[in-house]
Formats: structure tokens, C-alpha cells, sequence
């Protein structure tokens, strides 16, 4: 399948998908990672996207999160696939601003099908997908087979991350 963006070989990308903000468009926190499926779908060939899961803020503090991944196509090679993202994060209304704070929509590459990636402010596997479950259960849900680490997949780490977490 020829990539939409007209680039070179096509790689399937793992890309996890964050809202805690309403936007004055698409409104809820929800409804914001909707829009962005559909707007990653508009941009490159979407492969699959879980289901919208609502998780509490980390700490505890702030609002509710609402999370997805999305499976995608590109010929875009990983740097570019980040500047592709962060793109459609400012179409969306992000803004730089505290690195933990509320934001309308957060974009995150967790994995691709090329391996190991690792560069200045970019590495995949995401350093620290083994310890979200927001981001590893919806992984998991659309591609459990999806080599993480050596020859631990995203099923295995979910698994070991859902074993870990204590029961309320």
C-alpha cells in the first residue's frame, strides 16, 4: 500500500492519543481523541484504533484523561513522524506550557515497525510505555502481538503492568 503522504517505504506506527482539556470545537476530552483519529485517518492510512479509555490524571491532580492508540501507515521516518504529530497537536490548540499540565490533545509515537528508534528527544519503544497502563492496555487491545522488548509484547508487558498495580 502506497503511504498518503507520498513518502518512501511505509512503516506502521503505534501512536498513543491523550485529552484532558475540552475544545471549543469538538468538546469533551473524549470527543477530542475522536476527532483526532479521524484527523490522523485524514493524514495518514489508519490501520486501527482501540477503544477510548477515561483514566484518572497521574498524582491524582487535574482532570480526567481520556486515552487511545491508533495504529497508522506512513513513509515517514520517525523524526519526521514526531513533527507530523506535534503539528496536528497545535491544529488541536496545544500550546507549550508545563510538561505535566491539562492539554487538549497530546500525541505520542510508542512503537514502529522499524525497531529500536533513538535519537535527541525522540525514542521508541516510548521510554516509559512498560509503566502506563493508559498506553500499553489499548495497545495491546488492537495489537497484542506488537514486539516491545526483545521478545516481550504488548500483551506480556500489559499483563506484568496489570499484575503489578494494586487492586482497589
Amino acid at each position: 500500500m502506497a503511504p498518503r503522504n507520498g513518502e518512501g517505504v511505509s512503516h506502521l506506527y503505534a501512536i498513543a492519543l491523550g485529552s484532558n482539556r475540552p475544545h471549543g470545537r469538538f468538546g469533551a476530552p473524549a470527543s477530542v481523541i475522536e476527532a483526532a483519529i479521524a484527523r490522523l485517518d485524514r493524514q495518514f492510512d489508519l490501520f486501527d484504533a482501540s477503544e477510548i479509555m477515561l483514566n484518572p490524571a497521574r498524582g491524582l491532580r487535574g482532570r480526567d484523561f481520556a486515552n487511545a492508540v491508533a495504529l497508522v501507515e506512513s513513509g515517514a521516518e520517525p523524526s519526521a513522524m514526531l513533527t507530523c504529530l506535534k503539528g496536528i497537536e497545535r491544529e488541536f490548540g496545544r500550546r507549550p506550557g508545563k510538561r505535566w499540565g491539562d492539554r487538549v490533545l497530546d500525541l505520542d509515537i510508542l512503537a514502529w515497525s522499524g525497531g529500536a528508534f533513538h535519537s535527541s528527544g525522540l525514542s521508541i519503544p516510548h521510554r516509559r510505555l512498560a509503566e502506563r497502563p493508559f498506553a500499553l492496555e489499548p495497545l495491546a487491545s488492537i495489537a497484542p502481538n506488537w514486539p516491545l522488548d526483545g521478545a516481550l509484547t504488548a500483551r506480556h508487558l500489559a499483563h506484568r503492568l496489570a499484575r503489578r498495580r494494586p487492586r482497589g
